[in-house]
C-alpha cells in the first residue's frame, strides 16, 4: 500500500491534511534537518519564435520504419525531414557566463545575470518512416534581480529549474531545426543549510502492495452498517441531498425549511436561525 491507501487511513504517522486543531497535536520534538534553503526566486515564461537548433547528436530509434516492416540498414537519414516534436529533457538547466553583483543602493539585493542552457530531444522522421531522436540546446539570457544572503562559510549558490515544450518546427538543412518553443525558466537562490524544525516523529512506511485486480477491496472498504442519514459532515462532504425523518430537504442539507413541519415533528426551529436540533443541518 502507499501513504494515501484507505488502507492506511488510520495511521497518525503518514502525511496527510490536518485541521487547525490538530496541527499542534501530536508535536513530539525539535528535529534538526539539513536541507535545500530556497533564500529567493523567479519565475519566468516566454515563448521563443524561429529558434535555431542544431542537432548536437542523433540516432534512430529501435524498431522505426515504414508500415510494410521494411528495415534500412543506412543510418543517415533520407530527405525530407518532417519534424515531430520536442520537449526538454531535464528540469536542470546549465548556467553560464554567470556574474552576480550586489547593488549598494538596495541591500541584499543582486543583479544577477548569465545564460541558460536547456537540453532538448528532438524527434523527427525521415522519407524511409524512419523514426530519429536527435539532442540539442536552446539557449536564453536572462538580467534579473534577486535577493541573496550575505556571505557565509556555506556559499549560496546561483541555480536554473527549467522545462520547454515545442509547439511547431521545420528541418532547415545542416541539422538545424527552426522551432517555436515555449519556455519556463525558474531562477533560485540556494544554499544547504541546517534548519530546526517542529517534528510529529518518524515516518511509518507502510509495505509495498501487489498491484492485483482484487475486486473485493472496494467492496470491503465500505462500512460494515448503513450510515445515518443526516449526518450533516458527511452530508457537506459528499454534497448529496438527503430527508430528515418524512420531511423532504429543501437546501440539499436534509433538512426542510417548513418551521411549521419541524415544530409539529417536535424539534426546535425559530424564524432567523439556521439549524435544527434534530438533524444539525443548516438552512
Amino acid at each position: 500500500m502507499s501513504f494515501y491507501s484507505y488502507k492506511n487511513g488510520s495511521s497518525a504517522h503518514c502525511p496527510c491534511s490536518v485541521t487547525a486543531n490538530e496541527v499542534l497535536c501530536g508535536l513530539s520534538e525539535k528535529v534538526c534537518v539539513q536541507v535545500q534553503r530556497v533564500y529567493d526566486s523567479c519565475l519566468y515564461q516566454e515563448q521563443l519564435d524561429d529558434q535555431r537548433v542544431t542537432l548536437l547528436s542523433y540516432g534512430l530509434v529501435p524498431g522505426s520504419g515504414c508500415a510494410d516492416g521494411a528495415e534500412n540498414a543506412q543510418t543517415q537519414p533520407v530527405m525530407p525531414i518532417t519534424f515531430e516534436s520536442c520537449r526538454s529533457t531535464t528540469t536542470e538547466g546549465v548556467i553560464r557566463n554567470l556574474s552576480v553583483e550586489r547593488l549598494c543602493d538596495r541591500p541584499c539585493f543582486a543583479r544577477v545575470r548569465g545564460q541558460i542552457e536547456i537540453p532538448l530531444d528532438i524527434l523527427f522522421t525521415d522519407a524511409a518512416c524512419r523514426e530519429y531522436i536527435g539532442r540539442g540546446t536552446v539557449s536564453v539570457d536572462r538580467d534579473v534581480l534577486l535577493s541573496v544572503p550575505d556571505e557565509s562559510i556555506v556559499p549560496y549558490t546561483i541555480e536554473a529549474m527549467a522545462s520547454a515544450v515545442c509547439v511547431s518546427g521545420t528541418y532547415i538543412g545542416n541539422n538545424v531545426f527552426s522551432l517555436t518553443v515555449c519556455l519556463t525558466v525558474v531562477l533560485k537562490v540556494l544554499a544547504k543549510v541546517e534548519i530546526l524544525i517542529p517534528s510529529y516523529g518518524f515516518c511509518e512506511v507502510p509495505p509495498c502492495e501487489e498491484f492485483a485486480d482484487s475486486v473485493c477491496d472496494e467492496f470491503f472498504s465500505l462500512p460494515l452498517f448503513p450510515q445515518a442519514y443526516c449526518d450533516d459532515e458527511r452530508i457537506r462532504a459528499r454534497n448529496v441531498p438527503c430527508t430528515c425523518g418524512s420531511y423532504p430537504s429543501t437546501t440539499g442539507l436534509g433538512c426542510a425549511a417548513n418551521g411549521a413541519a419541524h415544530a409539529a415533528a417536535g424539534t426546535s426551529y425559530a424564524p432567523g436561525t439556521t439549524s435544527y436540533s434534530s438533524c444539525g443541518c443548516g438552512r
